[in-house]
């Protein structure tokens, strides 16, 4: 598969299906980071467990945040608002506050 058939393939991903009103859409890059560390967090411990979960809280917090400002439609921005508050809970929580 050549570079340019990709990068096609990638962006009719993200642009979702339906093209009016997306409700399927491949995740974004913070996205996948996300899982891939959370996948990565679940099976180790020590500092690559608290690596991997700084590299989930950023990742997610980015995905929330792209989605808040620039979602395509009013129920992707309200999932990043709900995704961002989440990230604001879950820190509180593990920091004491």
């Amino acid at each position: 598969m050549s570079d340019s058939s990709l990068r096609e393939l990638w962006g009719r991903g993200q642009r979702g299906w339906p093209k009016d009103a997306p409700i399927a859409q491949f995740p974004n890059a913070p996205l996948l980071a996300a899982i891939a560390a959370w996948i990565v967090g679940h099976f180790t411990s020590g500092s690559v467990h608290d690596a991997a979960s700084a590299v989930f809280y950023v990742a997610l917090s980015c995905f929330a945040w792209w989605e808040v400002t620039d979602g395509v439609n009013t129920g992707r921005r309200v999932m990043g608002a709900t995704v961002l508050l989440f990230v604001v809970v879950s820190l509180a929580g593990k920091l004491g506050a």
